[in-house]
């Protein structure tokens, strides 16, 4: 008898790659992902690493694939964009074990920078995706998704969302499938992409999604329900579970693979429904295709193209019913920095400096908002120098003497080393502050290359991220506790007006990491305070202003980091032991 369990999304392609026999799996962490890796690192059988970024991570997978062992590869959807140059020649010089892709969008942005549809990168890249709508079937799927790789010779896709990936459902476990490495054969036509190479490759990509398309009819996660044909939906993912549970006896042709679409298999269906819906999150990607082959449907005409779909959704547009969505009533929990984090001690020195910063991702994009209110600018990973280097191209030195790049430690190892390259060997002279906190914080605290830790906890060399600044030419590099203000002020304000490339290192471990011990909490004197409000401008959560002026702070909040004592020039917060 088999055993069931109930599991996240996440865990359940965790497990699809256990029993799919995957060997290697290689990620860099992005919510709505990073659960993935961290369950398959459970698993002996698989090696698991943490990639510095998600390019690198994809090239891993690519070579494991190569070498003849099933692969996986996580990320979110912002990651895909980073891994999409090693992707779309992928597609051409296809596979030697089967290797997946995960992509992790996010509808309705929980976490995200945008909202972009990987189905779209997909399918410029030519490659097929597939897209589960329940936990049974993001393990199942991610196992099919094998088989299909090595029978068309390509990279699949395992397209995830957000409520998916973090939303539990009931799991069939099995057994893991131990499938035989394959040889790898010397063929530099297929796996060297110069141009006499990939002319040829290129039609190869065209007939595989040629045969994919004619195939699909028969891809056992292609599946028609025939019930009420007054109408008729096209749909995948959690989508579906929305249109099962409001309209059951409707027909529903549900797609497992949704690119490249089953042509047939569509048109017999559109033929047997009076009105035919694409109900599809995002993009209209399924829809567009389908109104291309003449085929008539309605689709983003009646739904949005943004955030996340819902059965409520259904009901109001198709049904006419005047429901609403009811949040949880939970308190208001405003995004904020945690209590003793160190990045808000240097937010708290770069605002009382006047100065402006080009942010990046992480943790720290929260000092865009009040009442820090220094981040400026934020793109994608990486981008805070390379924002910089732009600036005093284009205005001149004087010009950034206002500002500095702020980037966190993971993220500097992702994409900012090459930006900090750039700056140096293209003359500029801005400031760059490393938010060093030992972690990769807004994921859920993964470790990277300058932390000394892999994935599987094994002790390993740390990337010392002074000397490898130092290395790429930087001559002015200061590591600096971020806790003393008065030292990050000093060197702050002085290397703004240098007239080099600078890097200030702002180091103190998060403080939510395991093992961070806090001895002391801060306690506020009523008879010395002034009722200034100074100590309350760094915006510690902790703290809280009394009626009559005093503040009091949060014993059980409070871990001692001392940022409100500094900024107290009447000595009316002691340090005491907790």
């Amino acid at each position: 008898m088999s055993e069931k369990k109930i599991m996240l999304g996440n865990e359940a392609i965790a497990r699809g790659a256990y029993e799919a026999g995957v060997k290697v799996s290689s990620a860099y962490p992005g919510t709505p992902s990073t659960e993935i890796s961290e369950n398959i690192v459970k698993y002996d059988e698989i090696y698991a690493e943490w990639a510095p970024n998600e390019k690198v991570a994809t090239e891993v997978a690519i070579g494991a694939s190569y070498a003849g062992v099933r692969s996986i590869v996580s990320m979110k959807m912002v990651g895909v964009n980073v891994a999409s140059d090693p992707l779309y020649t992928a597609a051409y010089t296809g596979v030697n074990g089967g290797m997946v892709l995960v992509a992790a969008d996010d509808p309705g942005l929980y976490s995200s920078q945008n909202e972009q549809d990987s189905r779209m990168v997909a399918r410029a890249a030519m490659i097929p995706v597939v897209e589960p709508s329940d936990s049974n079937e993001a393990k199942e799927f991610t196992k099919y998704a094998f088989e299909l790789s090595e029978k068309y010779d390509t990279p699949v896709m395992l397209r995830t969302t957000t409520r998916l990936a973090h939303s539990q459902g009931m799991v069939e476990l099995c057994d893991r499938v131990e499938v035989s490495d394959k040889e790898y054969v010397r063929n530099p036509a297929k796996y060297v992409m110069m141009p006499g190479m990939a002319k040829k490759r290129h039609l190869f990509v065209e007939d595989r999604l040629n045969r994919m398309s004619e195939d699909g009819e028969n891809f056992p996660i292609n599946k028609v329900e025939y019930n009420d044909n007054s109408i008729g939906f096209i749909t995948s993912g959690i989508p579906y579970q929305y249109v099962k549970e409001v309209f059951p006896n409707a027909s529903v042709l549900k797609l497992g693979v949704v690119n490249p679409l089953p042509e047939k298999m569509i048109r017999d269906f559109a033929s047997k429904v009076d009105r035919l819906i694409v109900f599809e999150e995002l993009e209209p990607v399924m829809e567009e295709q389908i109104k291309a082959w003449g085929i008539k449907c309605e689709g983003k005409e009646i739904f949005t193209r943004q955030g996340e779909y819902s059965a409520n959704m259904l009901r109001r547009v198709l049904k006419g019913l005047n429901v609403t969505e009811t949040p949880a009533e939970v308190p208001a929990r405003p995004p904020i920095l945690c209590p003793g984090c160190p990045h808000r001690s240097t937010f708290t020195a770069i605002k009382a400096l006047g100065l402006h910063a080009a942010g990046d991702i992480g943790c720290y994009t929260l000092g865009a908002i009040a009442p820090l209110s220094v981040i400026d600018t934020t793109v994608c990973m990486g981008a805070s120098i390379s924002t910089l280097h732009g600036m005093e191209k284009a205005k001149g030195k004087d010009y950034i003497k206002n500002w500095v790049a702020v980037i966190g430690d993971s993220t500097f190892l992702h994409t900012g080393v090459n930006s900090l390259m750039n700056m140096v060997y293209n003359q500029s002279t801005g400031t760059v502050i490393i938010l060093d906190n030992s972690t990769t914080g807004m994921t859920g605290h993964q470790d990277h290359a300058a932390t000394g830790k892999t994935l599987k906890g094994e002790t390993v060399p740390a990337i010392c991220l002074d000397e490898l600044c130092k290395a790429m030419g930087v001559k002015n590099v200061f590591v600096v506790d971020a806790f003393n203000q008065d030292e990050l002020k000093t060197v702050i304000k002085r290397e703004v007006n240098r007239e080099e490339v600078s890097v200030i290192i702002a180091q103190a471990p998060c403080a939510l990491l395991k093992g961070q011990k806090f001895p002391n909490k801060c306690k506020p004197n009523s008879e010395k305070c002034k009722k200034c409000g100074a100590c309350l401008r760094p915006g510690c959560p902790a703290l809280t202003k009394n009626a009559d002026g005093t503040v009091s702070i949060d014993a059980t909040m409070c871990n001692g980091c001392g940022l409100c004592r500094q900024m107290c020039k009447f000595d009316a917060i002691d340090l005491v032991e907790g």
